[in-house]
């Protein structure tokens, strides 16, 4: 008897929040200080350092940033907080693929994919043969409603954009992961890299 392959649900509230590496910022370094996730998610939110107008704005952004950042290591969390904008947003993307694997096979297996095999774009074309792909074994992909469907897309698509890995016009940019960064992808097993456009690992 076939046994059939069990795979665990997307998350896919990721809609909440684009990349937020500006956010992180801000956030990661009260964190390093404090080293306490529930007291840096307080002073965030009371003394509204994200600077949103509404309460509730601050607090679905808090909701969706510290998760992503509670996946990154210490010293990717030091890098977020007083590296470049381009390591910041290199390691934003990687903590919403880890924390999203729908996010992170789509990096892998078509962002990447593409890139190595020369073909340079991503169109929303793309993402719909990838999207009906894995719905063929994710059940919760067919109950997505038509707005809800365009929405992630359109947000996947941002962080890319925001994350400089592809252009708005579906460009994919090659990843130049700075040393330091490439170091903390590689301590994973298999290595985050594997969620760039790029020809290193």
């Amino acid at each position: 008897m076939d046994v059939v392959p069990h795979y665990s649900r997307y998350a896919l509230s990721f809609t909440s929040g684009t990349l937020l590496a500006n956010e992180a910022a801000i956030v990661a370094p009260i964190y390093l200080r404090e080293r306490d996730w529930k007291v840096t998610r307080a002073l965030a939110q009371t003394e509204n350092l994200l600077g949103a107008r509404a309460a509730r704005s601050n607090t679905r952004t808090l909701g969706a940033l510290v998760p992503r950042l509670q996946l990154l290591s210490d010293h990717e969390l030091e890098i977020v907080s007083d590296g470049t904008s381009t390591e910041r947003g290199h390691l934003m993307w990687t903590a919403a693929c880890r924390k999203y694997a729908f996010i992170g096979e789509f990096a892998e297996e078509v962002l990447r994919e593409r890139f190595l095999t020369l073909v340079g774009t991503v169109s929303y074309k793309d993402y719909d043969s990838f999207y009906r792909a894995k719905a063929m074994w994710h059940d919760e992909l067919d109950g997505v409603t038509g707005s809800s469907y365009q929405k992630l897309r359109q947000v996947l698509f941002k962080m890319a954009v925001e994350a400089g890995l592809l252009t708005k016009q579906g460009y994919i940019e090659p990843a130049l992961l700075s040393s330091p960064v490439a170091a903390c992808l590689d301590q994973r097993t298999p290595s985050d890299i594997r969620f760039f456009p790029t020809r290193v690992a």
